[in-house]
């Protein structure tokens, strides 16, 4: 019953150790890589919000200056979309820190305010999609094919 369990859950082979367990957890952080349209589609929408946060709230920051952190987060967040790492975390955390500049008093008009809502909106959507095939996160965390020699060990037949 429980190696049925863990294949429902998304785990081929049945969870033994604790080391299982946390590869079993790692791979479901991360979506299923798409290649061909869909994955030209999520690179297009990593680009598009990459470029668009790291352009937009360095000239979007406010002139006194005084709440630089959350668009140096934002910023630095929008170059590790644009490559494709950690995608999951850091669209989660640029959603976040986008929904606090929206809200927050150094907002320099209330028209912006939307704006980093939307981007913030974009963001939590890249971090449930994923990266796509053509990210550093399907080269680091992706799908491994294994070709296994099926000839080894037997003699050649004459």
């Amino acid at each position: 019953m429980r190696e049925a369990e863990q294949t429902i859950r998304g785990c081929r082979a049945p969870v033994r150790t604790p080391q299982d367990r946390v590869g079993c957890t790692l791979q479901r952080l991360f979506s299923t890589f798409p290649n061909s349209w869909p994955g030209l589609g999520l690179l297009l929408l990593r680009a598009c919000l990459g470029i668009s946060l790291t352009c937009a709230d360095f000239a979007g920051k406010p002139q006194n200056s005084i709440p630089l952190g959350p668009y140096l987060i934002v910023a630095i967040g929008g170059i590790f979309l644009l490559a494709g790492l950690w995608t999951p975390v850091m669209g989660a955390l640029v959603a976040l820190d986008e929904v606090w500049i929206a809200l927050s008093l150094y907002s320099r008009q209330r028209e912006d305010a939307w704006m980093h809502i939307f981007l913030a909106v974009l963001a939590v959507s890249v971090a449930m999609l994923g990266p796509g095939a053509w990210s550093i996160d399907a080269r680091l965390f992706g799908r491994k094919r294994f070709d296994i020699d099926r000839t080894r060990g037997k003699r050649p037949s004459l």
